[in-house]
């Protein structure tokens, strides 16, 4: 599912990631933890291909078996459309939109059909238990709803991969339970991976496996 080799990333003098290797299994919901500033983020960035690593010997980041370090820019963004979501800590939904209208964004940009596109989008709703909700704005929605249809927004080009970063940070305990059990649902339901950076130990112990990130590399 995902094999990354040598993945480095420099900012001006700073070494953020040193040579990371990692190897996913389909299906597998993986945590990554550890302090602030050890390369957590920017490694999801990277896997995710919202970022690029290094061009040095070695590097290789194959998803789905595509090589994607060799996709131009425009192929990476259709690649990533196609076969990628994201959830991140701040819902990101647009303030102007409906649940409805923020979840169907991602099958319009691949050209879905407006019918088809609402009927996925609602479906999941109805899933998540926001099938009440799908006409209200994001700031008529609680923040655990406002994170659901976040996570609705991710799967509605039903991706392979869901990469997440501190889903549940911006969350009431209650809230952040719902959504850390809703992953498993989620996997048992649709059979994605999961690639999940977190600062909850309760999230990162329920993983398959938890990877502990230190000084920019992966120590186990």
């Amino acid at each position: 599912m995902i094999k990354a080799t040598n993945i480095r990333k420099t900012f001006g003098s700073l070494e953020v990631l040193k040579g990371v290797d990692v190897s996913i299994e389909k299906g597998e919901i993986i945590s990554i933890v550890g302090a602030s500033g050890a390369g957590k983020t920017t490694l999801l960035q990277i896997l995710g291909t919202l970022d690029k690593p290094d061009k040095t010997e070695g590097l290789a980041l194959q998803i789905n078996n595509t090589e994607t370090s060799k996709l131009s820019d425009k192929e990476l963004a259709k690649f990533r459309n196609e076969h990628i979501g994201f959830i991140f800590q701040f819902h990101q939904l647009l303030p102007e939109f409906t649940a409805l209208e923020n979840v169907c964004i991602p099958a319009f940009i691949k050209n879905t059909s407006k019918a088809e596109a609402e009927k996925r989008a609602k479906e999941l709703l109805e899933f998540l238990g926001l099938s009440h909700r799908i006409n209200h704005k994001p700031n008529e929605l609680s923040g655990g709803e406002q994170q659901r249809v976040a996570v609705a927004r991710a799967l509605i080009n039903n991706p392979s991969i869901v990469f997440a970063d501190e889903p549940s940070g911006n969350l009431d305990s209650e809230s952040a339970d719902r959504l850390h059990n809703l992953f498993f649902e989620l996997r048992a339901q649709f059979g994605q991976t999961f690639v999940i950076v977190t600062h909850n130990e309760d999230l990162a112990n329920m993983a398959d496996r938890k990877l502990t990130m230190v000084d920019g590399n992966i120590v186990d």
